[in-house]
C-alpha cells in the first residue's frame, strides 16, 4: 500500500505551500470533511498501526477512529486520486512560506484534531474576577468544528457573551486556547493554557488565564475547568449559566477553587503608571501601586 504514502505525501507537500485544504478537495472532488479525516487521522494512523500490524489490519484500525471515510472507494480511487493532484501545484509566488511559525501555527491547528477526543466535552471555568474578590464562574467547550480541521472552544462569559476560538494541543500534556472576548472589528485576544492529564476522560484541567482587565492592562490568573458533560451540544452549553459568585454563596466545591485560584500569588496583573518618566522609577512605582 505504497500509494497512501504517496498520497499522503502529496498532500502534506500542497498544504506546507499554501494550499488550503478546501482547495485540494474541491480539486479531486471531495468532501474537505472527508479529506480533513482522511490525511488527519487516517493516513497518520495507519502509518503508526503498520509498525505493529500487517497492512490490511492496520488501514482497518485507522478506518475505525471515522465514520467517513469508505475503504471500497479510497483504495479504488486512490491512483486517480495521485494522478489528479499531481497536476495540482502551489502558486510558490503568491504564498511564500516567510512566516515559518504561521505556516506552523495552522499545521498544529489540523494534527490537534487528533487529540481532542479525551478531553472534548462541556466544562465549568473558575477563576479570579478582574473588577471584585469574587469567583467567576464560565462554561466552556471544547470540541472538534464541523469539517474537523480544527478544535473549536467556547465560553459564555460572566456577562452572558458568547465568545469562540481554536484551541490548539502541542504535545500530550498541553493545550492552548485562544479567542476573541470582544465582539468585532475589536480584537481583544485571550489565552488559556491547560494542563491535561496523562489519563483517560479527565474530570477537572487546569491552568492559566492570560488576558486584560478592565483597564486594559494584562493579567494571568489561575484557572480550573471543571467537567460538565461528553455532550458537545451547542444548544446544551447556551443554557449553561455564568456570573459572579460572592464568597458567602459558596458551595463546599466552590469555596475549594477559590482557594486554589483566587488567593495572593494565585495572579500576575501589570497596571498604568501615570506620567511615565520611561526609566526605573516607573518600575517602582508600578510595584507600588500594585501594593495598594
Amino acid at each position: 500500500m505504497h500509494n497512501l504514502q504517496n498520497l499522503y505525501r502529496r498532500i502534506e507537500y500542497l498544504r506546507n505551500n499554501g494550499v488550503k485544504m478546501k482547495d485540494i478537495a474541491d480539486w479531486i472532488d471531495m468532501p474537505p470533511s472527508v479529506l480533513s479525516s482522511l490525511y488527519t487521522t487516517v493516513l497518520p494512523g495507519y502509518f503508526t498501526n503498520q509498525k505493529n500490524h500487517p497492512p490490511e489490519e492496520a488501514l482497518e484500525q485507522a478506518l475505525a477512529l471515522v465514520n467517513n471515510v469508505s475503504k471500497k472507494r479510497l483504495l479504488s480511487t486512490i491512483d486517480s486520486m495521485i494522478a489528479r493532484l499531481n497536476e495540482l501545484e502551489p502558486d510558490i509566488q503568491s504564498n511564500p512560506r516567510e512566516n515559518t511559525f504561521a505556516w506552523q501555527f495552522q499545521e498544529e491547528m489540523l494534527r490537534s484534531i487528533q487529540k481532542v477526543d479525551n478531553i472534548k466535552g462541556t466544562y465549568m471555568s473558575y477563576s479570579l474576577s478582574s473588577s471584585s474578590d469574587n469567583l467567576k464562574m464560565e462554561p466552556f467547550i471544547i470540541f472538534p468544528s464541523e469539517n474537523n480541521e480544527y478544535i473549536r472552544i467556547g465560553r459564555l462569559s460572566a456577562y452572558g457573551d458568547s465568545q469562540w476560538g481554536f484551541g490548539i494541543i502541542g504535545d500530550p500534556q498541553n493545550m492552548y486556547c485562544f479567542f476573541n472576548e470582544n465582539e468585532p472589528p475589536h480584537f481583544t485576544p485571550v489565552t488559556v493554557y491547560l494542563q491535561l492529564p496523562m489519563f483517560r476522560r479527565p474530570k477537572q484541567l487546569r491552568g492559566l488565564y492570560l488576558g486584560l482587565d478592565y483597564n486594559r492592562n494584562p493579567v494571568a490568573r489561575r484557572i480550573v475547568l471543571v467537567k460538565e458533560s461528553d455532550s458537545t451540544g451547542s444548544e446544551e452549553f447556551a443554557q449553561m449559566k455564568s456570573g459572579l459568585i460572592q464568597p458567602k454563596d459558596f458551595t463546599p466545591e466552590q469555596q475549594i477553587y477559590y482557594d486554589y485560584a483566587c488567593q495572593v500569588g494565585d495572579f500576575i496583573k501589570m497596571c498604568t503608571v501615570p506620567s511615565l518618566q520611561m526609566n526605573e522609577n516607573d518600575l517602582m512605582k508600578e510595584k507600588k501601586m500594585l501594593s495598594l
